[in-house]
């Protein structure tokens, strides 16, 4: 099958998760950027102008949390994420398949976990701000919640490809 041929039978579904892990990618690559040039600043600040600029800390603290988070949901679209795999390699192919299984599932739900409780925590802190930003103390706890949403998508996604999937057939392997 030619490249052009695999791509087009990509469903809408693949095309979406991918756009979003490509958005996703650009959103923490930026925040990398400028994490980077506001420490520079710091360092700017501090020994050239004599005057640390005291926000740093705070922003520097905001931007981890979303490259963080964001960044572990893409790893789950691209299957990069950390995981034990000696177990699943050191078994037969059945069992692989339902480790790969039992895998998808527990992160969905993982994720839908991290959906909920990011939520009750973005609410329950939106009122508070964070010192020196006067922004609400919410952003912080927002990115849990779009992780929890995008890794609940990307391991959909995971589901279906392992149900549907031509060349591992579930009833040949379990």
């Amino acid at each position: 099958m030619s490249i052009e041929n695999a791509e087009s039978s990509r469903s809408v579904y693949d095309k979406f998760l991918d756009f979003l892990c490509y958005l996703n990618t650009v959103v923490t690559g930026v925040g990398l950027v400028v994490l980077t040039a506001i420490f520079g600043w710091l360092v700017f600040g501090r020994y050239v102008l004599n005057a640390t600029p005291t926000w740093v800390e705070q922003v520097a603290l905001l931007l981890m949390v979303y490259i963080g988070f964001l960044g572990a949901s893409t790893g789950v679209h691209k299957q990069t994420h950390l995981g034990v795999s000696v177990f699943k390699e050191l078994s037969p192919k059945p069992i692989r398949r339902l480790f790969e299984l039992l895998s998808h599932l527990l992160m969905g739900a993982f994720a839908l976990v991290m959906t909920v409780y990011g939520y009750q925590l973005t609410v329950f802190k939106w009122s508070a701000e964070i010192p020196l930003l006067n922004i609400s103390e919410g952003y912080r706890a927002l990115p849990i919640m779009l992780s929890g949403i995008f890794i609940f998508l990307y391991s959909i996604g995971h589901l279906i490809h392992f149900f549907t999937d031509k060349n591992t057939e579930l009833s040949d392997s379990i």
